[in-house]
């Protein structure tokens, strides 16, 4: 992982889109089945949309029906780090970008992969690099 990124809010407001805002450093929720990669099928690499760390690799991708953006792993052990989140009248895991610490979603232990995790994504928390 490269050095964290640290903005002022200013800054932060700046470089993103008012819902990328909302999101990535609000921990706001995009509705449900509403998010641009929610179906998106393509191979290739999703990123953090504040600061560009890559955080998912397509093949962990699956369609969990939750209408968000679902993987079964981040892409790699550095790539996000997770919070206990008791907001909402209850107790949750929050994803956020271990880079800039910005909020992705949440994760939760009802997936299909080998650890038997969901992390459940924000479309507007991530950028879509293709395979080439």
């Amino acid at each position: 992982m490269t050095d964290k990124v640290q903005l002022s809010d200013a800054e932060w407001r700046e470089r993103l889109t008012p819902e990328q805002y909302q999101v990535l450093r609000q921990g706001a929720t995009e509705r449900a089945f509403t998010g641009k990669y929610e179906k998106n099928r393509q191979a290739g690499e999703y990123r953090c949309a504040a600061c560009g760390q890559a955080l998912f690799e397509s093949d962990t991708k699956y369609d969990s029906g939750s209408g968000w953006p679902s993987f079964t792993a981040p892409a790699g052990s550095d790539a996000v780090e997770e919070h206990r989140d008791a907001t909402h009248g209850m107790i949750r895991t929050e994803v956020v970008c271990a880079r800039c610490e910005g909020h992705l979603g949440h994760v939760f232990p009802d997936g299909p992969g080998p650890e038997g995790l969901r992390y459940c994504i924000n479309s507007a928390a991530l950028d879509f690099k293709p395979e080439e």
